[in-house]
C-alpha cells in the first residue's frame, strides 16, 4: 500500500484526552479506509481518451479479439476536394530509401507526399541494399509494382525509370541533380529549394532519404496519402503474401497465436547502451559495433536500465506474459533475426512457453532459407506479424521494425497490442533481481493494466505517425463532428470518373489542336 505521509506527534492533552484521542485515531482509521478504496478504485478504472474505461484486471479470452474501437473504423480516402495530378509536371523526383524494412516504408510513404507537394512524377523509390541487409531485392523484388501504381493513380504520377528525351533526332538523359534533404524537413524545403533545383534541372535525386519529411503535417488530406500508400497501396509480391498467409494458417490451425518482435539483437543492444548483462568477451563486440556505427556517448547501464532504455530480455518477457496470466500452451511467433548472446538467453523464455516458432520452423521453404535475414524474410515476418492475434514489440525505439506495425495493426482493425511500459516496469524487475520477489507478478499487471491494448487514442510525442494515425485516417459512422464523419462509399468511384473525365477532356482537346494544326499546315 502507499505511503500517506506522516502523522504529527499528538501533544499532552488535558482532561477527556483519552475520549479525544480515541476520537481521532477513528476518524484517522476512516480516513485511511477511504484513501485506500480511492487508491484502488483509480488503479482498476484509469480513464483512457476515447471516453471508455480500462478494465480492472486482464482477461487473456479479451486480448484474442480486437481492441475496443469505440466507434472509430479506419478510413483514408480524401474528404475534401483533391484533384488528380496533372499530365504536365514540374520535373522527376528520385529518391533512395535507406534502413530496414520499417524506414523504408515510411520513406516510400514520404516519397509519394514529396512528389504530390512538389507536382513531380515520382520514378519507383529506390530501396538500399546497404551492409546491414545484403539484399538487392529492390522495390520490384518486394513490393507489386503494378498495384503500387494503379493504386495511387489519383493522387501522383509514378513511372518506373525516367524517360530519355528525343529532340532534334537525338536521344537525351535527364540527369537528375543530387540533394540531400535536412532531416524532418519541412514542406516549405521541398516547395523552395527542391522544387527551384526541379524546375533548373527536370529531375532532382534525394539521398540518403530515411525520416527526411516532417511527420506532424498541419493538413489531414496529406497525412491521409501517407496512410493510402502504407496500407493500400504498398503490397508485397504475390509470391510474399502466399508464403505469409501459408504460414498464418498453419499456425492458427490449432488456434490463437501470438507474434512477438524479439529486438535482442547485435545492432539495437549496441545503440542502447546495455552491455552489463553479457560477458567481457561479448560487452567487447557491442562496443565495437557501437563504435563503429553511433555516435560516441558515454552510457551508463544501470541509468539506462532504470529509464526503461533497454530492450527486454526474452526472460523478462517471459515473465511478462506469465504475469498476463497466458499459459505455457500459448503458441508464439517470434520476429527476430540472430539473437545476441546466444541460446542461454532463450533457455529461461522456452521453459515458460516451449511452443516458441519463427518462419523457418513453420515454413522451411528454400526461399526463406537462403533469404531469412534479408527484405523478404522481415517481409514475411511483418505479414506474419500483421495478421496474429496479438503482437508484442519488446523494443518499440527510432526507426523499429514494430513502429509501423502497430499502426497498420491499428488501421487494420485495432488488433490487440501488447506493448510493453519498460521504464514502469524497470524497477520491478530490478526489485526481482535483487531478490524481493513477493508480489511480483501482481506489481507487473498493476504495470500492464496502464498499457493501451491496441485501441484509439491520442498520438503523444515521441509517438510516431507511422504508429498511431488516429485520428486523421480514422473516422465516424455517428458523430457530431464533420471532421470525422466518414466519407461516402463511392468516394475513390467518385475520384476514378473525376480522373476519367480529365482523361478525356485533355484527349478531345489534343485532337482538336491537331486539327487545327492541320488545317494550317
Amino acid at each position: 500500500m502507499r505511503r500517506l505521509g506522516h502523522h504529527r506527534q499528538p501533544g499532552k492533552q488535558g482532561g477527556g484526552g483519552g475520549k479525544g484521542l480515541l476520537a481521532k485515531l477513528s476518524i484517522a482509521v476512516f480516513v485511511l479506509l477511504i484513501c485506500t478504496l480511492s487508491l484502488l478504485f483509480s488503479v482498476s478504472f484509469t480513464p483512457i481518451t476515447n471516453g471508455s474505461t480500462a478494465p480492472s484486471k486482464i482477461s487473456v479470452e479479451e486480448l484474442w479479439k480486437s481492441a475496443n474501437s469505440g466507434g472509430w473504423r479506419p478510413s483514408s480516402a480524401p474528404r475534401s476536394e483533391w484533384p488528380s495530378p496533372p499530365k504536365e509536371t514540374n520535373g522527376y523526383l528520385r529518391v533512395r530509401c535507406n534502413g530496414g524494412l520499417n524506414q523504408q516504408r515510411s520513406a516510400i510513404c514520404n516519397a509519394v507526399l514529396a512528389a504530390r507537394i512538389m507536382n513531380a512524377t515520382l520514378v519507383l523509390p529506390e530501396l538500399d541494399a546497404n551492409s546491414f541487409w545484403h539484399d538487392d531485392s529492390g522495390f520490384h523484388g518486394l513490393y507489386d509494382v503494378e498495384h503500387f501504381i494503379q493504386s495511387l493513380r489519383f493522387d501522383v504520377q509514378i513511372v518506373e525509370r525516367i524517360p530519355e528525351i528525343h529532340k532534334n533526332g537525338k536521344t537525351k538523359k535527364i540527369k537528375a541533380f543530387q540533394l540531400r534533404p535536412p532531416r524532418d524537413a519541412p514542406i516549405s524545403w521541398y516547395t523552395n529549394d527542391a522544387l527551384k533545383k526541379m524546375k533548373e534541372h527536370g529531375a532532382i535525386y534525394l539521398t540518403p532519404f530515411s525520416h527526411r519529411l516532417a511527420e506532424e503535417i498541419d493538413n489531414p488530406e496529406y497525412q491521409r496519402l501517407r496512410c493510402r500508400v502504407n496500407y493500400h497501396a504498398l503490397r508485397f509480391k504475390p509470391h510474399i503474401m502466399k508464403l505469409s498467409e501459408s504460414i498464418v494458417d498453419k499456425l492458427r490451425s490449432q488456434g490463437h497465436f501470438m507474434a512477438i518482435h524479439l529486438r535482442f539483437e547485435m545492432d539495437m543492444l549496441s545503440f542502447a547502451g546495455c552491455f552489463d548483462i553479457f560477458t567481457p568477451a561479448e560487452q567487447k563486440i557491442l562496443k565495437k559495433y557501437r563504435k563503429e556505427n553511433f555516435a560516441d556517448k558515454t552510457l551508463i547501464y544501470k541509468e539506462r536500465r532504470a529509464i526503461g532504455k533497454c530492450p527486454l530480455t526474452p526472460e523478462e518477457v517471459g515473465l511478462i506474459l506469465r504475469a498476463m496470466e497466458f499459459d505455457n500452451s500459448t503458441r508464439i511467433y517470434l520476429a527476430a533475426g540472430e539473437l545476441f548472446g546466444g541460446e542461454r538467453f532463450m533457455t529461461p523464455f522456452r521453459a515458460l512457453f516451449p511452443r516458441l516458432e519463427n518462419h523457418s520452423t513453420v515454413d522451411p521453404s528454400e526461399e526463406l532459407a537462403t533469404n531469412s535475414r534479408g527484405l523478404i524474410g522481415s517481409a514475411v515476418d511483418y505479414m506474419v506479424c500483421l495478421l496474429a492475434d496479438i503482437f508484442m514489440p519488446t523494443y518499440d525505439g527510432p526507426s523499429n521494425f514494430a513502429n509501423n506495425l502497430l499502426g497498420h495493426r491499428l488501421y487494420y482493425g485495432f488488433r490487440t497490442n501488447i506493448r510493453p511500459d519498460r521504464k514502469g516496469l524497470a524497477p520491478v524487475f530490478i526489485a526481482r533481481e535483487n531478490g524481493r520477489t513477493a508480489g511480483f507478478e501482481e506489481a507487473v499487471r498493476h504495470v500492464m493494466l496502464k498499457t493501451n491494448f491496441g485501441g484509439p487514442h491520442k498520438r503523444i510525442s515521441p509517438e510516431s505517425f507511422y504508429t498511431n494515425s488516429w485520428p486523421e485516417c480514422f473516422c465516424q459512422m455517428e458523430t457530431q463532428n464533420p471532421a470525422h464523419k466518414c466519407p461516402s462509399e463511392n468516394v475513390m468511384q467518385s475520384l476514378h470518373s473525376q480522373l476519367e473525365s480529365e482523361n478525356m477532356g485533355l484527349e478531345r482537346y489534343n485532337r482538336s489542336d491537331s486539327t487545327v494544326s492541320s488545317a494550317e499546315r
